[in-house]
């Protein structure tokens, strides 16, 4: 009995399910400059984040959910060209703000939102084709509504297209990934048009960039094993200052 009892700490103890951070230290690491505090508790429309960012607007820009926005957040801040990264969620209700806890809500036959981020890149140094390469390695795209220990539809694999162009290379790397067989299973990875994005709650941002961490356990066991992966899978695109 004690022994199932400490499996089950074990477990809850690693997933992507922190309370809001107590530190508010600096970035220790060449990380980013975003003008959200750690201790905002609220989430808001990605508008709001790009109107008090204006030079965003000049890059062009990728969505993608691959599990636990932790991670993810952290493997696109170290690719070259990539010129901002942050969390948040993505599909569900457009409508209905989404909270931390709250976003498997969604409607009849409906998912909530995912745990999500928004990239902004500039295509002169990096094409979208090349992201979708980094987010397939980023995480593992065969397992359905979970992410190792992360486990609901909030963490499904999800890409979200703006145009025929970028629909045309998300399906075409699906089928190359199913048909080399490498993941030993089908792509379970749902494509969808963009539509809406919310800036998630402030300390989820940059997590993996402001050490001492809330859920040090799961950035041991998680985050760093996925961050690895995916720059050795990618030398030749990490920026100068992570290399």
């Amino acid at each position: 009995m004690k022994f199932m009892l400490f499996l089950a700490v074990t477990f809850f103890a690693v997933q992507c399910n922190s309370p809001e951070s107590s530190s508010t230290s600096t970035t220790t690491t060449p990380a980013t400059n975003k003008a959200v505090e750690p201790t905002n508790k609220e989430t808001y429309p990605v508008e709001e984040y790009v109107a008090n960012h204006p030079e965003l607007e000049n890059y062009a820009v990728a969505t993608f959910a691959g599990g636990c926005f932790w991670c993810t957040e952290a493997v696109f801040h170290r690719i070259k060209g990539v010129q901002d990264v942050i969390s948040g969620y993505s599909g569900g209700d457009k409508n209905e703000q989404p909270r931390y806890g709250l976003k498997m809500r969604g409607g009849p036959n409906q998912l909530g939102p995912a745990e999500a981020i928004q990239v902004w890149y500039d295509p002169e140094v990096i094409d979208f084709k090349t992201l979708l390469d980094v987010f397939f390695v980023a995480h593992d795209p065969t397992q359905l509504n979970r992410q190792g220990p992360d486990q609901g539809p909030e963490y499904r694999s999800e890409v979200w297209y703006r145009n025929a162009a970028e629909r045309a290379a998300i399906d075409a790397k699906i089928s190359a990934i199913n048909e080399s067989g490498k993941h030993g299973g089908p792509v379970v990875t749902l494509v969808s048009a963009y539509d809406h994005f919310w800036v998630a709650e402030g300390y989820h941002q940059d997590y993996f960039e402001r050490p001492p961490y809330s859920n040090p356990g799961y950035v041991e066991r998680v985050t760093k094993p996925k961050l690895e992966k995916a720059l050795q899978a990618f030398p030749e695109l990490v920026k100068e200052e992570y290399q």
